[in-house]
């Protein structure tokens, strides 16, 4: 008889991990400052102050906090040059925004597959995805760990063409050193509810290129030029700018985000060292990354090694024990807006997503991915045990007692 809770057996944990987001120190008295304040918008000195500390903290030399990270994407994108008809390369394994916002800029997304080792874009496909249409490459740090940006970069160089950083979940993570986000053209970060800096929404964009966030003023703040008139409009732009409450939500983290990062690295080294199971492999790094921001713990779940129990019953018997693990993303051209179910993007026609095919995000969406969210990351030396307790026993169960799956 298993002693698994998913047969009824005693859950390792009932409570729940630690809550997110959490009201941080300071943050109701600058929201009461901010409130009493005479600007809420543009112009707001939470705002100036959040960007000039962001960028500080970012090791950048500029930042525009913009209302979502989705819109700081297609800002980025449209500095970066890309329009009507062109194509942008992207990773098919991320959140939906990386590719809509190609979308939204009337460019076409070319997915390059995967590395296996750290679900990030791999960088030797990369090259024989650019054709003459190819105006910029958009890695993503997925799960807040760094994607190969030094040869993402040179083949950029390369062909002429601009790197935009998804950076949206990789508040804090370095690259040799250098905190993510500025290491090239520019970058982009979300401050959406579950981010690790978070203010509901939100979006930040970094670079240290003059004339990139001159074009990235003109397009998050309804087309006016930096340093022109308040009703001169020389392109078209929106208004993507954030507004001061948010911004006063945001600057207290600046005194908390690197102590909340190493409680991340130090539990996340904790359970790296705890599961040993060839069947349960945490994601590895490129040797160039110095720090992961840990939005997401992210493991492989290989079923040879588990009497090919499958994973949706990996998962089910892990929530049971109290620890929610799940699959996370599916492969981009799966998505509808793919396929042929919409006249909104006429210029995806020509471009048949249906019959594409990428085998390792395939096998990664499909098989082998585990996520587990940040804020379990967060939790004391009890909560951290846990989990460790909870991948023990489900795998103990799933290579000794595998007929109880059935």
């Amino acid at each position: 008889m298993s002693d698994l809770a998913l047969f009824g057996g005693k859950p390792v944990r009932k409570d729940p991990f630690p809550v997110w987001p959490r009201v941080t120190a300071g943050q109701k008295e600058q929201l009461l400052d901010t409130l009493e304040s005479a600007t809420w918008g543009i112009g707001s000195d939470a705002i100036t102050t959040f960007e000039d500390r962001f960028a500080d903290f970012h090791d950048a030399k500029y930042c525009i906090a913009t209302s979502s990270g989705t819109n700081a994407l297609w800002v980025a994108l449209k500095a970066g040059g890309v329009t009507t008809g062109d194509e942008v390369i992207i990773p098919p394994y991320t959140f939906i925004a990386t590719a809509s916002a190609v979308l939204m800029a009337n460019a076409i997304p070319v997915f390059v597959d995967i590395d296996p080792d750290t679900f990030n874009i791999n960088p030797t496909l990369i090259e024989k995805a650019i054709t003459e249409r190819t105006k910029a490459i958009m890695p993503v740090h997925i799960g807040g760990n760094p994607a190969d940006i030094d040869s993402i970069k040179d083949i950029a160089k390369k062909h002429d063409i601009s790197v935009i950083e998804d950076a949206a979940q990789a508040h804090g993570a370095e690259w040799g050193g250098v905190k993510v986000g500025a290491l090239a053209t520019g970058g982009i970060f979300s401050f959406q509810s579950s981010k690790n800096m978070s203010a509901g929404e939100g979006g930040a964009i970094l670079s240290n290129n003059d004339e990139f966030m001159d074009a990235c003023f003109a397009y998050y703040n309804c087309g006016r030029q930096r340093g022109g008139d308040w009703y001169e409009h020389q392109i078209v732009g929106g208004n993507h700018r954030i507004n001061a409450m948010a911004a006063s939500l945001l600057l207290p983290q600046l005194q908390t985000v690197v102590e909340d990062m190493n409680i991340r690295d130090n539990n996340r080294k904790k359970l790296d060292e705890a599961l040993t199971s060839e069947g349960l492999v945490p994601t590895g790094s490129y040797e160039r990354t110095t720090r992961k921001a840990n939005h997401l713990y992210l493991l492989r779940y290989k079923a040879g090694h588990f009497n090919n129990v499958p994973r949706e019953k990996f998962f089910k018997a892990m929530q049971a024990e109290g620890v929610f693990t799940y699959a996370g993303y599916k492969p981009l051209y799966r998505e509808k807006v793919f396929n042929g179910q919409t006249d909104e993007f006429p210029w995806l026609k020509e471009v048949d997503y249906h019959e594409m095919s990428y085998p390792v995000t395939e096998l990664i969406a499909d098989q082998q991915s585990v996520w587990l969210t940040q804020n379990h990351l967060l939790g004391n030396e009890s909560d951290t045990q846990d989990i460790i307790d909870a991948f023990e026993k489900v795998i103990t169960a799933l290579k000794h007692t595998p007929e109880i799956f059935n």
